[in-house]
């Protein structure tokens, strides 16, 4: 009988949990990072679920001679603010799972 109020407590624990960890992936859509190339020349915003919110590109650097390098940038400032978004999300849910990576989880 113990062992059973043991695990109904536990499962309750659980839920609870889920629920807290469902709530905070949820409060992610509201968190925007940013990342950049080219010192500031091309900035990306983007929330913790990985939508991009904004591009600005400064004038100066849209080269019609230059595409490739244009496209380097968007793509370097792109792989920043991901790269930014999933520490957020790792050290938002890592409150969770103790800074454990479960695969799956979020």
């Amino acid at each position: 009988m113990k062992n059973m109020q043991q695990m109904q407590q536990m499962m309750k624990q659980v839920k609870k949990m889920q629920e807290e960890m469902q709530k905070a992936q949820e409060g992610l859509k509201d968190r925007i990072v940013e990342g950049s190339a080219g010192g500031g020349a091309i900035t990306v915003k983007i929330d913790g679920h990985k939508q991009i919110k904004d591009i600005v590109i400064k004038p100066e650097v849209v080269d019609p001679e230059d595409v490739e390098m244009l496209q380097d940038l968007v793509l370097t400032a792109v792989n920043d603010a991901l790269r930014k978004a999933d520490e957020m999300v790792g050290k938002e849910m890592g409150k969770f799972t103790g800074g454990m990576n479960i695969p799956g989880l979020f």
